[in-house]
């Protein structure tokens, strides 16, 4: 293995467990700061994980000279300040998604990530699983024949109604949570739908008591190639639901959870010739995630994701919004 990445964690948000704290520890990876806005937060965060130290502030993590990388899964609207904040300190940054409020603060996070000249990447970790790759294999194949129409429903139970998710202020919506998965998924279907799906509409409802932020959406969108699609997303849903169904004109294949596919690792393929169901490994997406960022800082790697890309998901999530009667995400700083 090559030298480990240095990491700096910004916030003690629950999900860095799973989404990098185990995975490092799993790849071999050093966590070697962390900071919160409250620093016995941080320092408790840190004997429960195992981070090296506690820096005093996110500045101070960001300045650190051993930290080589930063990770940000603040709440969304300061996922654009901050990673302004550590490109321009010259670290690489793996930011939550999505990379900014709007599309505007996401061409800047993209001249930023230019100019520093380091890897910069949003974290849609389940573009990495073996489940999504066999998604793409079985539509490249031609099994399932030439593609007509996906859909893409990401939704879960409702947060308490004071979690940051349903904050105006903090960019929140389902569709910045949950919907920037589903949009995200129709757009790595370009290269088998003749480019990238444009929107055509949306429909969406507004939570009673965050005025301004939407509880679910529906976009529709179209390929140029003709294929359709659907994206979908809900916040208070009666479970959870994270399926990707690509139907073709021969065939479908289906997973039923593409976003967390170590929960569900099936792939199940239905044609003319019968149905059958592929289990691709319950290996956490964010340790596969990890490793492919670490290739990239280290040796160059390509990586399927980048500031473009996020500005592009970026674009299409402020149409989303605008044709469902929503304003899109006010910057935060």
């Amino acid at each position: 293995m090559s030298e480990p990445l240095r990491i700096g964690v910004l916030g003690a948000a629950r999900i860095s467990g799973a989404s990098l704290i185990g995975p490092a520890r799993a790849t071999g990876h050093r966590v070697v700061a962390v900071a919160a806005r409250d620093r016995s937060r941080a320092e408790a965060y840190a004997a429960e994980h195992g981070v090296e130290r506690v820096a005093g502030s996110y500045t101070e993590l960001i300045a650190d000279p051993e930290v080589e990388v930063v990770y940000n899964p603040l709440a969304n609207g300061l996922h654009g300040p901050w990673n302004l904040a550590a490109l321009a300190a010259g670290k690489h940054v793996l930011s939550e998604k999505p990379s900014a409020s709007n599309a505007e603060e996401a061409a800047e996070v993209r001249e930023a990530a230019a100019k520093a000249g380091t890897v910069f990447m949003e974290a849609f970790h389940y573009l990495f699983h073996p489940v999504t790759r066999r998604l793409h294999e079985v539509l490249a194949s031609g099994e399932i024949g030439e593609l007509r129409h996906v859909e893409a429903m990401v939704a879960i139970q409702a947060p308490a109604d004071t979690d940051p998710r349903w904050s105006l202020p903090l960019a929140g919506g389902a569709v910045m949570d949950l919907g920037c998965y589903s949009l995200h998924a129709l757009r790595m279907l370009a290269p088998w739908a003749g480019g990238a799906p444009r929107l055509v509409s949306a429909r969406g409802g507004q939570r009673a008591e965050a005025p301004g932020v939407d509880e679910w959406l529906d976009a529709d969108l179209a390929f140029p190639g003709g294929a359709t699609g659907s994206a979908r997303c809900h916040m208070a849903y009666d479970g959870l639901e994270m399926s990707c169904r690509i139907i073709g004109s021969r065939g479908e294949v289906l997973a039923p959870n593409f976003v967390l596919p170590h929960r569900d690792d099936r792939v199940v393929v239905r044609t003319g010739d019968g149905e059958r169901t592929e289990r691709l490994g319950t290996r956490s997406s964010y340790t596969y995630q990890l490793e492919a960022f670490a290739e990239r800082v280290r040796g160059g790697a390509p990586l399927p994701l980048d500031a473009d890309d996020a500005v592009a998901t970026m674009t299409l999530i402020d149409a989303a919004y605008r044709a469902a009667g929503f304003e899109p995400r006010p910057r935060s700083c």
